[in-house]
């Protein structure tokens, strides 16, 4: 996907929307690319009727973008206009890319800004709690929110209570934008995957010994002749994989093959138009020669790899006006070329050079420069860990110490025949007022010293005279 800064925080649960209408199809084009589904093959006895259910929802995979329920809320509320939708009519990619149709916005109805403005808020702010998610993992304070949504390319974020004609122009160029630049980047992640699978297995060999080593490379080697060893893979769009299809998946007769039938009966919502999606269905076959999820030989990340690149070759040789989706005119024309009766043979991932010793090389100098640069982060981070217990270990003697020192106070006190203090230094027994004074010790005649410990003071002499 696409390096978005919070992505990992969220999945952004992405939902899946409606297809829209015929006349917002051209917005589609630069909108709503789905790019990653696993479509199921479509298995059919015969051609469906051309006209669909009204009110029947037909449901396309997520772009994959991190904005995608924002980006489907906004194109449902404007297809709600009739306004916009007629300018939709008549309206050319390019006037789409160009920002021109952006400003058709000012014409729709006050119900749609209103509704539009709406979601705005309510992007703006689920972009404000992704960032104070994330700064909240990093304990930091001081969040500028309106500094952090400068990030995020979908929308206007120096205006984050309506939706204006330069939000739709933004919202259109980021998703053509990060769209148009997904595959480069899904094939430099599948190089990535490919070189980090050859590096472990070469690290692994290198804890064996030499008997076990060449036991693995020999099962190694037996593998991959395995996988190797599958019936021909059709070109992907030619005729002859087409017609695979219509026979094996759609149970119909190979010598009555039609174009414009087969075109009409793979284009499942009906929408006069083959998706992305619609022809990623068509190579489940082919793919089905090569890939099975329970050969342990099989790697399911490659066979998802082998039906986009099928996908991206067809959309190549057949999207004429390069806006991601295929007409009926357009797949016609196709099928009048040279290369769709007597195509080329098609090399699979297998029969491929995915990468070179020198790239590979670098790829695990890269890996060895971040193991190196985690290895000093955890050296650093246990040095402070032992610190850390130092000081504790440090302040706990100093705790005992003290802790032993009053002990040692009030024991002594105790001895003197003071009551212990308590911690402010107050005696923690205080004997009643009233009776002080009864419970004082007596002393001897003239004296005023505390009597000795044990000694029991005689009865006073009376001095007065006794009468009879």
């Amino acid at each position: 996907m696409m390096d978005v800064n919070f992505c990992d925080l969220v999945s952004f649960q992405m939902k899946r929307f409606s297809v829209l209408p015929q006349q917002c199809l051209l917005l589609m084009t630069c909108l709503l690319m789905a790019l990653e589904a696993v479509p199921i093959d479509i298995d059919k006895t015969k051609v469906k009727a051309e006209g669909q259910v009204e009110g029947e929802k037909v449901e396309n995979p997520d772009t994959g973008l991190y904005y995608d329920e924002y980006l489907r809320q906004v194109i449902d509320v404007l297809e709600t206009d009739k306004h916009f939708r007629e300018k939709l009519q008549t309206a050319d990619i390019e006037e789409i890319k160009s920002g021109k149709l952006s400003r058709e916005l000012d014409l729709v109805s006050h119900h749609v800004r209103t509704r539009l403005d709406e979601l705005k808020r309510q992007e703006v702010a689920r972009l404000r709690m992704l960032i104070k998610a994330k700064m909240d993992s990093v304990q930091d304070t001081g969040i500028d929110h309106q500094a952090l949504l400068k990030q995020f390319e979908h929308l206007n974020h120096q205006n984050p209570d309506t939706f204006e004609p330069k939000d739709l122009d933004m919202l259109i160029k980021a998703a053509t934008s990060d769209l148009e630049n997904y595959d480069k980047t899904r094939h430099e992640e599948f190089k990535k995957y490919e070189m980090m699978k050859e590096h472990e297995r070469r690290e692994y060999l290198k804890t064996l010994d030499e008997e076990k080593r060449k036991r693995e490379e020999s099962k190694f080697e037996e593998m991959k002749k395995k996988h190797g060893d599958h019936p021909k893979v059709h070109h992907p769009g030619s005729k002859d994989q087409l017609k695979e299809v219509w026979e094996e998946a759609d149970g119909l007769d190979p010598n009555e093959f039609d174009p414009k039938t087969f075109f009409k009966l793979h284009d499942v919502n009906n929408d006069g138009f083959l998706d992305e999606q619609e022809l990623e269905a068509l190579f489940t076959k082919e793919l089905e020669k090569v890939y099975d999820p329970k050969n342990e030989e099989d790697d399911m990340v490659e066979m998802e790899e082998e039906r986009l690149r099928m996908r991206e070759h067809v959309m190549n040789e057949v999207d004429i006006n390069k806006d991601r989706l295929v007409t009926l005119e357009e797949f016609l024309r196709a099928t009048e070329k040279k290369e769709f009766l007597e195509p080329d043979s098609w090399e699979t991932l297998d029969q491929q050079q995915l990468f070179t010793e020198d790239e590979l090389k670098e790829f695990e100098n890269h890996i060895s420069q971040q193991e190196d640069e985690l290895r000093k982060k955890a050296e650093e981070l246990q040095k402070q860990k032992e610190e850390l217990q130092r000081q504790h270990d440090q302040l706990q003697a100093q705790k005992q110490e003290l802790q032993q020192v009053v002990k040692q106070m009030e024991q002594k006190k105790l001895q003197q025949g003071n009551p212990p203090a308590g911690p402010g230094g107050e005696l923690k027994i205080q004997p009643p007022a009233e009776h002080k004074a009864a419970d004082a010790p007596q002393h001897p005649a003239g004296g005023d010293q505390p009597l000795p410990p044990g000694h029991v003071q005689e009865p006073a002499v009376r001095t007065d005279p006794v009468h009879p």
